[in-house]
């Protein structure tokens, strides 16, 4: 069963300028230290400005997928994109949300689905969100 759905399209520019104008407290106050640690490992500005801006439109797509929001029950640093040995993209929820999720959908377990793209100057995510007990 589909508990929600959620979308996010972003500028990459638009985060490249966040980047240029507060440099390491953006990335800190958004993203988790996995996150920084591999966006450092990148040496061009604009790979890494596409990085973080997927991440951003994850993070965007999750908590909209969720009915919240950021800032209502979970924020940014909660929500950590991850990639597995294939590069499948995957959400991971940190600091003991997922239980503030599954009583939030009143189950057992639920699943994450993530999807990113970018063409150029745009990123974008898309989630979805299953009930699976």
């Amino acid at each position: 069963m589909i508990l929600g759905v959620g979308t996010d399209l972003i500028s990459v520019a638009r985060i490249e300028r966040l980047i240029t104008q507060f440099q390491q407290r953006f990335a800190e106050k958004i993203f988790t230290k996995n996150e920084v640690a591999h966006a450092d490992k990148l040496k061009n500005s604009l790979p890494r400005a596409l990085f973080f801006a997927k991440r951003f439109a994850a993070k965007e797509a999750f908590a909209k997928a969720i009915g919240l929001g950021i800032g209502r029950g979970i924020d940014f640093k909660d929500i950590e994109v991850e990639n597995d040995q294939f590069g499948k993209p995957n959400i991971k929820i940190l600091n003991g949300k997922d239980a503030f999720l599954k009583e939030r959908f009143a189950c057992k377990e639920l699943a994450i689905h993530l999807s990113l793209t970018d063409e150029s100057s745009l990123a974008s995510a898309f989630v979805v969100i299953e009930k699976i007990s």
